[in-house]
């Protein structure tokens, strides 16, 4: 078969020779290349699986009331913005959201073939140009804000979308979300913000896009960090209502459906902010203990705005974030994400997830010591 697309090696796959340089140490590898939850999801949700009496039938590919109206009442609680559970529809887990929007916006806009993004983000909002056959354009940042005064007026004029992302993954920054809503509507362009970190906000209050407005914009949360619950594939998106309305239409053709008891148990989750101050708490006390050792190590470790990442600056003496990668899996048996894959702009940082057991990280930190 002759191919006019070829796709990318998938970037958590190009690790397996560090893997084998920190499975060396006895008690081996301790993996925080990629952002997985590893705590237990509330209890009450595996419960309601179990109990949901939701398998037989086909379920609603929008999401049904109960789960749509806990969503609403969530972003009520948290964000103080009152939506509409008729502008609210489920996903199956926001990494194939993201993957997807694209293709189906540009059903609606052929002549708009371009897709923005921050130039140092997940790489999934780039992937999903490429799978829709449209044209990724990476938007520079500027101490974590998008620079939109940067994105020449033609490139404006041929975008079908831009996406925001904060807290960033992997920077952990925070967004003016206001100042990408603004030159959304300014510029007649969509604005989908990702949000599935929100709840790991170090530096004030969560914050959302539909604070400033629904006219443009769609914001897109998830359970996966917020509940431990990244097994299950299961987000939503909520915002302008002919946006989403939209979507939800063709998402319904495409067979796009959370399963049944996923969505209902869903509703608990969304309703109990209990287990999520646990889980913030938990991350908070990893995170300052991963900065604090690499900090004792030598290496430039700040906290994060948001998320549960460190952003770590690679030190003078290494070239990139590959040989910054193998000397902290030769050191301490950690495996962490080279900067790149993340965009050409961040080929000197490393990213490191705190998501193992505070134990296991205790024991990087004790490596660390050891080593230096």
């Amino acid at each position: 078969m002759k191919k006019a697309f070829t796709p990318p090696p998938y970037p958590y796959e190009r690790l397996s020779e560090i893997r084998a340089l920190a499975e060396q140490h006895e008690g081996g590898v301790i993996d925080c290349s990629v952002g997985t939850p590893c705590d237990p999801p509330p209890a009450q949700f595996v419960a309601d699986l179990a109990a949901s009496n939701q398998e037989r039938g086909y379920p609603t590919s929008a999401g049904s009331p109960g789960v749509r109206g806990a969503a609403a009442g969530w972003m009520a609680r948290r964000f103080g913005v009152d939506v509409d559970p008729d502008h609210l529809a489920l996903c199956i887990g926001t990494k194939e959201f993201v993957a997807s929007s694209a293709q189906y916006l540009a059903l609606a806009n052929p002549e708009r073939t371009v897709v923005l993004f921050p130039e140092v983000a997940y790489p999934t909002y780039a992937m999903s140009a490429l799978l829709a056959g449209l044209e990724p354009v990476a938007v520079p940042m500027e101490d974590g804000h998008l620079d939109l005064e940067s994105i020449p007026r033609d490139v404006a004029e041929r975008a079908l979308v831009l996406w925001s992302n904060s807290p960033s993954n992997p920077t952990g920054k925070l967004d003016d979300l206001g100042a990408a809503a603004a030159w959304g509507r300014q510029h007649g362009v969509p604005v989908f913000s990702d949000e599935c970190y929100c709840e790991f906000t170090w530096d004030g209050p969560p914050q959302t896009i539909l604070s400033h407005g629904l006219d443009g914009v769609v914001a897109v949360h998830s359970l996966s960090k917020r509940s431990n619950l990244a097994g299950v594939r299961v987000g939503f998106y909520a915002g302008d209502p002919e946006i989403v309305a939209f979507l939800r239409s063709v998402r319904q053709h495409a067979g796009m459906m959370v399963a049944g008891p996923v969505q209902y148990a869903a509703i608990g989750a969304y309703d109990d902010d209990a287990h999520v101050a646990h889980q913030r708490a938990l991350y908070q006390e990893r995170l300052e203990l991963l900065a604090g050792a690499l900090e004792e190590f030598g290496v430039d470790a700040q906290m994060p705005q948001g998320t549960f990442y460190l952003w770590v600056r690679v030190p003078e003496t290494c070239v990139d974030g590959w040989v910054f990668a193998r000397q902290l899996a030769e050191a301490s048996g950690m495996l962490v994400s080279p900067g790149d894959f993340y965009g050409e702009a961040s080929t000197k940082y490393v990213r490191i997830a705190v998501v193992q057991p505070t134990e296991r990280l205790e024991l990087v930190a004790e490596r660390l010591r050891q080593a230096r």
